[in-house]
């Protein structure tokens, strides 16, 4: 079963051009499902519908989320259309089955207060407050996922850009442009980062490509070192740890830009979105905010409560 898994996720490599972390989360998901079948005595070539269905729930008896197995039959489902079509199999037993409604919990956001309290924040970081400055405005500034912000490359940050390249989902680009507060922010970091970079190249050390460069495996600061540094500026901007995250930053450029007038289209573009469905989580959003503003404010509303 490990070379199925294996075959499978080299040519979704190949042909789709499937992210990373998209790879490392399909091969989680089918080991898991790997390992239920080895305890059930079968095997990906002779799993049935029932099988299946049986993981499927297994993984509800375990409490874990509808998003979680809606996620886990989906690499089940891409896996065994794979083998089909490589004649693995001369079936497809996942075909009919249906995953578990995904909840359509709105996502958590934070006032433009907040958010700049986190900016001003990350201007009083000691050593790396320019590092930590310019990933802070960059973000909040072009609504990035956090993998794209953190694999920015270091040429397409070069000559103060009223515009960034952003290589996102699929190997798909997209142009972004940047607010005057993450264009100083990046020239300061930049003149920061030359001149170290100069140091390592003087003692015969390697340049790197990475905008955030770092001097791990990756080559830049990674993903769980970036969460980690986030929360750290929440509690000097004194907002709860637990409300900020990059994906919460991400939401919040969307949501302040559509209560400020943008268009939804153009928000689409802006975060990569696939599908405006997706992006259309953000009217949900606004208009819950304009229900409590609206119940909280509104004069009858005041008197209602006064009764």
């Amino acid at each position: 079963m490990s070379h199925w898994i294996q075959s499978f996720l080299e040519a979704q490599a190949a042909e789709l051009d499937a992210a990373t972390n998209t790879q490392l989360a399909y091969a989680r998901d089918l080991r898991i499902f790997a390992d239920w079948l080895e305890d059930q005595k079968e095997h990906f070539e002779t799993a049935t519908q029932d099988h299946v269905e049986g993981f499927l729930i297994a993984a509800e008896a375990e409490g874990l989320s509808p998003a979680t197995r809606a996620r886990r039959l989906s690499a089940i489902k891409q896996l065994y259309r794979f083998a089909f079509e490589e004649d693995l199999r001369a079936d497809n037993p996942a075909i009919q089955i249906k995953g578990p409604g995904k909840s359509k919990a709105l996502p958590k956001i934070l006032s433009q207060d907040e958010v700049s309290a986190l900016l001003l924040a990350a201007r009083d970081m000691g050593r790396d407050a320019e590092r930590n400055t310019c990933l802070m405005e960059l973000l909040y500034a072009t609504g990035m996922r956090v993998t794209e912000l953190v694999t920015l490359s270091l040429s397409s940050a070069r000559g103060d850009p009223r515009m960034l390249l952003i290589r996102g989902k699929g190997g798909k680009e997209r142009m972004v442009p940047l607010s005057p507060p993450a264009r100083a922010a990046l020239t300061t970091y930049l003149a920061i980062r030359d001149e170290e970079e100069e140091a390592k190249r003087i003692k015969g050390k390697p340049q790197s490509p990475y905008l955030f460069f770092s001097s791990g495996k990756a080559g830049h600061l990674t993903r769980q070192r970036f969460f980690t540094l986030i929360k750290e500026i929440a509690l000097r901007a004194n907002v709860p740890p637990k409300k900020v995250t990059p994906h919460t930053l991400r939401h919040a450029f969307a949501t302040h830009l559509l209560a400020n007038g943008a268009d939804l289209r153009a928000i689409q573009t802006l975060l990569g979105h696939a599908d405006i469905a997706t992006t259309e989580i953000y009217t949900h959003v606004l208009d819950e905010r304009l229900t409590e503003l609206v119940l909280t404010h509104h004069p009858l509303a005041k008197a209602s409560r006064e009764t």
